[in-house]
């Protein structure tokens, strides 16, 4: 994953999102960079009883209106919906339309997050449970109950449907996985697209990754364990590294990328948005200090700029996993400070996620795309909501306005709850 010689360079070609705050990257951009949140009420259901009544929903997706294979759509859960729509509009970006490329050379590496079935789905089987003196009986269950569910009903909870479903639209016949790391499934599959190309398995790769909490299940189970925003203000809800910030928000998203040799590419006049120089990747491991300090990230980074042939002083910005909770934003802050050494402290930082929340696997998807289009336009997002810093989070947050860039080079991290890491190095060309 070190930048080379052309047949060894991997660029970016082209994205595709579907997010909280625009369908499409001309929507997405343009909200981003004009500051607007798509956090607001959970209107999706009711809310009424949840601890935490704000979400980031997408709004106004029609998946008729982006999905080639109609008929698959009664297999899609809304997560799989998300993903393969926006593969679609990376590869309307990238100006590869279905046979375009040989299909035996082009393949897809997709992120996938946990996904729910919904009560309904169920119900008419679970009558059939029988509650005894000794507890649930499952005789019911076995003689009536199954056949009360749809035969088809797993594929839309398997987490290997996103890369499956995508491939089916482009007739993409090359390497084909799945990353399912939570938040840092994108960056990951990110990695492994990339190797299939420097291998030679393939020229071109679908990479992205697709998740929803936009579901009872999912907003009931973070409302247990996850620390959520519980303000009242959708404005102010996700506040990454500010001195107040108080958890953060529900969401869902997608975003996909198409990756090509650099060579391949220039071949064809196709756009490139950058070169992908080096991904690393890390884990926190069993001590709860590690946790705490964000040593998986910090390994995470090391080994991205290892990768990529440059030191810390090399970066021009930071797309940061930013989750805007207490914990997290000061353990990332931490895996700064350890492998970039006090420079962390001049590095402009985005975080998107005070923009859309956070939503597993898809949200690293989201906030990449971020990164590129802002190296496309030469604007840096600002990061919402940052008001007050805080002291255990020494950043340089660009904040109240977006910020002009001068430095074409970025890096990209995900963290997960539980230390897994990943980091991206990207270069506008």
């Amino acid at each position: 994953m070190m930048a080379g010689s052309d047949s060894h360079r991997v660029v970016v070609t082209g994205v595709g999102v579907v997010s909280p705050i625009g369908i499409g990257q001309d929507a997405f951009w343009q909200n981003l960079i004009a500051g607007r949140s798509g956090i607001d009420l959970l209107t999706a259901f009711p809310s009424g009883g949840l601890p935490s009544k704000l979400a980031a929903e997408v709004r106004d997706f029609d998946p008729v209106e982006h999905i080639y294979h109609r008929k698959f759509l009664k297999v899609m859960s809304r997560d799989i919906q998300l993903g393969v729509a926006s593969a679609s509009m990376a590869m309307a970006d990238a100006a590869l339309p279905r046979g375009a490329i040989d299909p035996e050379r082009l393949g897809v590496e997709f992120g996938a997050g946990h996904m729910s079935a919904t009560p309904e789905e169920l119900a008419d089987a679970a009558k059939h449970l029988q509650q005894t003196a000794d507890g649930v009986s499952f005789e019911g269950w076995a003689e009536d109950g199954l056949g009360e569910i749809a035969p088809l009903w797993l594929l839309k909870q398997l987490p290997n449907m996103p890369a499956c479903h995508v491939a089916i639209e482009h007739d993409a016949r090359g390497p084909n996985n799945t990353i399912t790391s939570c938040e840092s499934s994108a960056l990951l599959a990110l990695a492994e697209g990339m190797r299939a190309i420097e291998r030679g398995a393939a020229d071109a790769m679908i990479v992205g990754a697709c998740s929803s909490y936009i579901h009872p299940l999912e907003i009931a189970r973070l409302n247990l364990y996850e620390n959520l925003s519980r303000g009242d203000d959708p404005r102010y809800a996700c506040r990454p590294f500010d001195l107040n910030r108080d958890g953060t928000v529900a969401g869902e998203g997608a975003a996909s990328f198409v990756l090509e040799r650099y060579d391949h590419a220039i071949r064809r006049g196709a756009p490139i948005y950058c070169e992908i120089l080096g991904v690393g990747a890390g884990c926190d491991g069993s001590d709860p200090a590690n946790r705490a300090s964000g040593l998986g990230l910090a390994r995470s980074i090391d080994a991205a700029l290892k990768r990529s042939n440059l030191t810390p002083r090399d970066l021009g910005h930071i797309n940061a996993h930013g989750k805007g909770t207490r914990r997290d934003d000061v353990a990332e802050a931490s895996a700064y400070y350890r492998s970039l050494g006090t420079i962390a402290e001049s590095i402009p930082v985005t975080a998107l996620k005070s923009y859309f929340g956070h939503f597993d696997a898809g949200a690293g998807a989201v906030e990449l795309a971020g990164s590129l289009l802002a190296m496309r336009h030469g604007q840096l997002p600002m990061t919402l909501n940052y008001r007050t810093p805080d002291p255990l989070c020494r950043l340089n947050i660009v904040h109240d306005e977006p910020m002009k860039m001068s430095n074409g080079i970025a890096l990209s991290v995900n963290r997960t709850r539980m230390g897994q890491s990943a980091a991206a190095v990207i270069r506008a060309v």
